[in-house]
């Protein structure tokens, strides 16, 4: 069960927003609140795992409110904007929803939501789980790579190359995409392709068939288009 909040300031949208949350099963909404502000003064008082929240609200932004806060429940962006959606992931939002939102769309972003929590939760005996860095075959040898240097990560058949920040040279190892993705967290790399894996923080722009990372440009495969409108919340 995941406990939730609900903060918008348009009444006609949280109402709309406690009724969506009431048809899923696992969702348990301990408040509504029609600022921000007012959600402060629940979280000094009660637990919560996930926050359904506005963007453009008066006196705190929901971008503001996140960054005020230290600790950091899981959040869902709901808004009619579509232009903070890059700097809603940068604060590692779980999903970003541009109203209208359908009910359909609204189960899926729930729904990522609790396997994220799921993982988080799972008592697991590897120890390198949830770790900042991971080790590769690299000539006979395990060599140790740190995730928040991965830029993108490119599929050659058997071999991968995962391309690092500040390095001319990708390493390249016998690995598959499949295998390398589970390593990594989803709400930090993205797969946009079945050769092409990219880091959501060193994303500069977005096109219908492909993604910029500085002055890289990598395609996007047909059936990973979902992914381009779970980063910026539009279809594209």
């Amino acid at each position: 069960m995941l406990r939730c909040m609900a903060i918008d300031d348009e009444p006609l949208a949280l109402e709309l927003l406690e009724d969506n949350i009431s048809k899923v099963p696992y969702l348990h909404l301990i408040a509504s609140c029609s600022n921000p502000l007012e959600a402060m003064k629940i979280l000094q008082e009660q637990s919560v795992d996930l926050i359904f929240l506005d963007i453009q609200m008066p006196g705190l932004t929901g971008l503001q409110f996140i960054r005020s806060l230290p600790q950091k429940p899981m959040f869902i962006l709901i808004t009619a904007y579509e232009k903070y959606a890059l700097q809603g992931f940068d604060l590692e939002v779980v999903d970003y929803l541009v109203k209208p939102v359908s009910l359909e769309r609204f189960i899926k972003a729930s729904n990522k939501a609790k396997e994220l929590h799921d993982l988080k939760t799972k008592p697991t005996s590897d120890t390198n789980a949830a770790s900042d860095y991971l080790f590769v075959n690299v000539d006979y040898s395990l060599l140790k790579v740190v995730i928040a240097d991965i830029v993108w990560i490119e599929g050659l058949k058997d071999y991968i190359k995962i391309h690092l920040k500040n390095s001319n040279r990708p390493i390249v190892t016998r690995m598959g995409m499949k295998a390398i993705e589970d390593e990594l967290s989803p709400l930090k790399f993205l797969r946009i392709h079945k050769s092409y894996i990219v880091s959501v923080a060193h994303i500069t722009a977005v096109r219908k068939n492909s993604v910029f990372i500085g002055d890289m440009e990598l395609p996007v495969g047909e059936n990973y288009r979902d992914s381009l409108t779970q980063l910026t919340g539009k279809k594209m």
